[in-house]
């Protein structure tokens, strides 16, 4: 099975054609399977999150995580891969013996979302028990829209008085 066999499996009926119009691109298919059969094996829903977009090169992830402090929160980018951890330092005082109900989680976890190779973490801020991450996009200046002047060979040019004149004398 091709490439882009994986690829028309993976994505449906509406890549049937994708490689009569894009040459090259199997590479990328096929990374784009592997990262959506290693992220969604085990999809926690812990914490919950939110992706805003902000700008056509800006994003922000929003994730709840009451009852983390910042030195218990890991970010790093990996192989395309955003992960952010969590763990809860657990103190003496917090042991099962103390507590008469115990209805607030401090579970760790880990949250992975695939990003391009293009975006840079930007900031990441804890307040009031949300992480707000900021991502931004680099575009390169060869990426960027650019005009191109169009030249021609015999372009036209205005003689002004005395270069008309020199040329009728001339004749």
């Amino acid at each position: 099975m091709t490439d882009f066999n994986i690829g028309k499996i993976a994505f449906g009926p509406a890549f049937k054609d994708f490689d009569k119009f894009f040459v090259g691109f199997d590479d990328q298919v096929t990374r784009m399977q592997k990262m959506h059969d290693d992220l969604t094996k085990n999809i926690p829903n812990y914490p919950p999150y939110n992706i805003r977009k902000n700008g056509e090169n800006s994003y922000t992830i929003e994730m709840a995580v009451a009852g983390f402090g910042q030195n218990e929160i890991d970010i790093e980018i990996d192989g395309g891969k955003l992960i952010v951890k969590g763990n809860v330092a657990s103190t003496e005082a917090d042991t099962e013996d103390n507590f008469l109900f115990k209805g607030i989680a401090t579970r760790a976890f880990t949250r992975a979302f695939a990003i391009d190779d293009q975006f840079e973490v930007k900031d990441a801020e804890l307040f009031n028990g949300m992480l707000k991450i900021a991502l931004d996009r680099l575009v390169p200046d060869q990426s960027k829209p650019k005009k191109v002047p169009v030249k021609s060979k015999g372009q036209k040019q205005f003689l002004t008085e005395d270069e008309k004149d020199a040329l009728a004398s001339k004749l």
